[in-house]
């Protein structure tokens, strides 16, 4: 047994129900195609949202339109919305009269006999009804757009507090960065005048503090932060105004009065007696103002809902451009002081070569024609010292004494380990302050 589905959609542009019978499991793309054909919004343009503000997923059948349950014709209605307008031109026309309601309304003093009156009256108060159930479908498709708005803006929250987290951390990096690179420059001037010289390495590392300058341009989101709150600001105005709120009270007292007269007349026996229809005429009338109305406040609500709604699809593709600025300049940052980090325990080896290869030298010279310029002085020390380029290593010679070299090694190595002990509490203090 094929069990046969019925969607209802209600465009939201023209307030009109159309209603598809659902082949079975077509998809929501074949669907999409026969409400442009009846609609004339293309299918690319439709945004089709359930009662919970949710779209329909183009993934999944058409079926997905109807709810299992048993609530009314028209209680799972879907609800569609033409996304190339943010402007919705409403109020629109309120339905048709029916001949003999339009007849009463034409000339509500016009006599009639009681029997005819109680149906003429019936489908009177059946379209002041009618009236009050348009109203409340079309403010259920404008409670669809705020929570669909709602989504957007949980999005878009998460997304903004991705970028400013993601901000905060390459200002921190780059605060780091900054600190540590003058230090090494510091230090390595300090140091220029008895240990190793490298001009391009000087020249590499200037580069990358005028780099990492460039690279704060990417924190910098305070213009998106700006429109971001500046959209919170309007949602929240948004979901406060009272035409976010059920409008619908004077034409359910409308209807109530209608219903009520109509029972009156129910009561009055069937005999030969005429009545006039001035008091029913009234409440038509009265309904019809009302919902004229309220439509007018609705539609004009559900512009502004658009709208915001369409700051924030604009909105998304350049947070996402500047998180990926962010995190471009993060990851050269970070290779930046990788690079130079290699860069000094280079210079360290170096420096420990040179040192091993000079106190090699000098212990092979003892006794012979030795001068102190043979020897690595130490900053402090008395007579002339020249930087030693990073090319400039002593070879050892024949005959050395190799027991002695390990000695000498081992002592050195006892001294670099200080000296990085040293340089370890001065980066961990660094970053703590």
């Amino acid at each position: 047994v094929v069990f046969l589905q019925i969607v209802h959609i209600l465009n939201m542009t023209s307030a009109k129900i159309v209603s598809f019978l659902l082949h079975p499991e077509e998809s929501l793309h074949s669907l999409q195609n026969r409400i442009e054909f009846e609609t004339g919004i293309s299918s690319g343009n439709q945004e089709l949202l359930l009662e919970t503000g949710i779209c329909l997923d183009p993934r999944k059948p058409a079926s997905q339109c109807v709810i299992d349950g048993v609530r009314g014709w028209d209680s799972y209605m879907v609800y569609l919305f033409d996304k190339s307008k943010t402007v919705y031109d409403g109020p629109f026309a309120s339905r048709s009269l029916s001949d003999c309601v339009n007849y009463i309304v034409q000339d509500s003093k016009i006599q009639l006999p009681i029997p005819q009156l109680r149906k003429v009256w019936a489908e009177a108060v059946h379209y002041v009804i009618g009236l009050k159930e348009d109203y409340s479908r079309l403010f259920q498709g404008q409670r669809a757009a705020m929570l669909s708005l709602l989504r957007y803006n949980a999005n878009l929250i998460k997304m903004k507090n991705n970028m400013v987290s993601a901000s905060q951390q390459l200002k921190a990096k780059l605060e780091f960065f900054h600190q540590s690179i003058r230090l090494d420059l510091e230090r390595y001037s300090d140091q220029m005048a008895y240990g190793i010289s490298s001009e391009k390495m000087l020249k590499a590392w200037k580069e990358m503090e005028e780099k990492a300058s460039q690279c704060a341009q990417a924190e910098d989101i305070g213009y998106l932060d700006e429109q971001i709150m500046a959209l919170h600001t309007e949602i929240v105005e948004l979901q406060k105004s009272p035409y976010a709120r059920r409008q619908g009270e004077v034409m359910e007292s409308l209807e109530q009065r209608a219903i009520d007269l109509y029972k009156q007349l129910k009561t009055r026996p069937p005999d030969h007696a005429y009545s006039d229809s001035t008091d029913m005429v009234k409440i038509i009338v009265q309904t019809v103002q009302s919902q004229d109305r309220v439509l007018k406040e609705l539609f004009g609500h559900l512009s502004k809902l658009l709208g915001c709604k369409q700051k924030i699809i604009d909105l998304l593709p350049e947070i996402e451009v500047a998180l990926n600025n962010i995190k471009e300049a993060d990851n050269s940052v970070m290779q930046m002081q990788g690079k130079r980090q290699r860069e000094i325990w280079h210079l360290l080896k170096i420096a420990c070569t040179q040192s091993s290869s000079r106190s090699l030298v000098s212990s092979s010279l003892e006794g012979t024609a030795s001068t102190p310029s043979a020897t690595w002085l130490p900053q402090g020390s008395s007579g002339n010292t020249a930087p030693h380029p990073l090319s400039s290593l002593a070879a050892p010679e024949d005959g050395e004494n190799f027991a002695d070299v390990i000695r000498e090694n081992m002592n050195y190595l006892e001294l670099f380990s200080s000296i990085l002990q040293e340089v370890r509490q001065e980066q961990n203090s660094m970053m703590v302050s």
